[in-house]
């Protein structure tokens, strides 16, 4: 079936509080993709922000951040008198530690006003709930250090339960609450959209950073030289990075994870599927082969490429989830048997279109076929109009000439661009809302190989200009005849 999709982190919508949340913003937003013909959306992880407030190294594949919990959701709920004045309202960059310090207040009022209930109890008696509240309340402790830093009773206590917790119970109780918000607020949001006819399209990363929950309750899971990465995880030089990526991640410890029929993925997907409609999993060839990079190498050019087990996994996986949908991140340089993995379990794999314009990326060949996902750019890339505009003139006028030779010749060339994805014979087609607007590389969220700011910090100021652009995307999806498919 041939659907349109919109991508954009939850962080990213407006707000008046400096990020995006699950309040009222998320629901108006929902309301705008379907009045624009919209059947997906897509987001990043929600997961609890680490190392460079990047959703690709939290603290838990569980948990969720309290920074998506909305005020004006615990004030309908009666956990809040009143919501606190506007704070960075129609900021367009996120100031995470402000932010972050802004919302405890309120969430800790809304904590000491909350009543436990059976639903709240039934959902805290689950491990992972108790061990992150731990796992973070321990980590606040010890000055918010990875936990191989920890104290030694603090660093065992997942090991040997022997640490007294009572000094700590009240933190505890308050870590489980927040959890226990950002469930149900979250499922409140997810089943609106499936109730307008969206579904939500989650993000794993296929690794998990060192300083998780995942590796402290895990630790037989990874390579690991008593508490610390022998080796760690990245890519070697490609189109980003010269020098490779070194993403610092430790790798599995397959052979442990084959004895044990693949429990921490199974668990992990499995409470994720929980929470979304379809999952991306990203860096997929991962499955396949993976980079094994010595954790004392300073880049990620010193590595070897090791085959993993991905067909057991996936022969687990699917025994158990039959009908889990998930996406495969396939792109950059692959091998062969990436992509038979791949189709063996008719996953579908991903295609950008800016890479097929750029004549510095080398994988630019890649045919459309129906079984994949075409997208103008991800959360990766510089925006359409960003790349665009870095072009030599020439190249441009050249592109222009052929996308007119082809039909597409709108005024605004971000039309001919987004017209040109949604035509393709992809069954999926999905626009980062920065490429429905045109923006440039100021609204850039993510340049890999680099940390920090202002990676991860975008977010739209109001929705004025996206509503101005609901009509137009809408014919567009119209004329590529996406609606008609899915009305059928």
């Amino acid at each position: 079936m041939r659907k349109t999709g919109v991508l954009l982190p939850v962080a990213s919508l407006p707000s008046n509080y400096g990020i995006g949340d699950f309040g009222s913003f998320a629901y108006e937003f929902i309301d705008i993709s379907v009045e624009m013909g919209m059947k997906i959306w897509q987001i990043l992880p929600l997961n609890p922000l680490g190392y460079g407030n990047s959703p690709y190294q939290p603290y838990s594949s569980f948990a969720g951040d309290e920074l998506y919990i909305s005020l004006e959701k615990l004030q309908e709920k009666g956990l809040l008198k009143e919501i606190p004045a506007p704070f960075h309202k129609e900021a367009t960059s996120i100031d995470y530690s402000e932010v972050r310090a802004y919302k405890e207040p309120s969430l800790k009022e809304a904590f000491h006003n909350f009543v436990p209930d059976k639903e709240y109890e039934q959902f805290a008696s689950m491990e992972w709930v108790k061990q992150y509240a731990v796992f973070i309340t321990l980590k606040k402790a010890n000055g918010l250090k990875c936990w191989n830093e920890w104290k030694a009773e603090h660093q065992t206590w997942i090991i040997d339960q022997k640490l007294d917790l009572t000094p700590f119970e009240e933190a505890i109780a308050y870590e489980k609450f927040v959890q226990y918000m950002f469930y149900c607020q979250w499922k409140e949001l997810k089943a609106y959209a499936n109730e307008k006819g969206i579904e939500i399209m989650g993000d794993i990363p296929f690794y998990v950073g060192i300083d998780s929950l995942d590796v402290w309750a895990n630790q037989k899971c990874f390579l690991l030289d008593k508490s610390r990465p022998t080796y760690i995880a990245g890519v070697p030089p490609d189109y980003f990075s010269e020098v490779g990526q070194r993403w610092g991640n430790p790798i599995y410890n397959w052979e442990y994870l084959e004895e044990t029929n693949f429990k921490f993925w199974l668990d992990r997907i499995g409470y994720n599927k929980n929470l979304y409609d379809i999952i991306r999993i990203d860096h997929f060839r991962a499955f396949d082969t993976y980079w094994k990079i010595p954790a004392s190498c300073e880049t990620a050019i010193e590595g070897e490429w090791i085959e993993a087990p991905g067909y057991a996994l996936f022969d687990a996986l699917y025994k158990e989830m039959p009908d889990i949908e998930i996406v495969a991140e396939d792109l950059g340089d692959m091998r062969p048997e990436v992509y038979e993995l791949r189709d063996h379990y008719h996953l579908k794999g991903m295609k950008i279109f800016q890479f097929t314009m750029d004549v510095a990326e080398e994988n630019n060949d890649f045919e459309d076929r129906e079984n994949m996902i075409i997208y103008t750019g991800t959360h990766d890339n510089q925006t359409m109009m960003g790349w665009f505009e870095a072009q030599e003139e020439e190249y441009q006028e050249e592109i222009i000439t052929n996308l007119k030779k082809l039909g597409y010749d709108q005024e605004k060339i971000i039309d001919r661009f987004d017209s040109y994805v949604l035509d393709s014979i992809a069954d999926w087609a999905i626009l980062p809302v920065q490429d429905i607007l045109g923006l440039s590389d100021e609204a850039r969220l993510n340049t890999p190989g680099t940390t920090g700011s202002p990676n991860w910090e975008w977010k739209l100021e109001n929705f004025s200009e996206l509503r101005k652009r609901m009509i137009p995307i809408h014919q567009m999806i119209i004329e590529s005849k996406r609606e008609e498919n899915e009305n059928e």
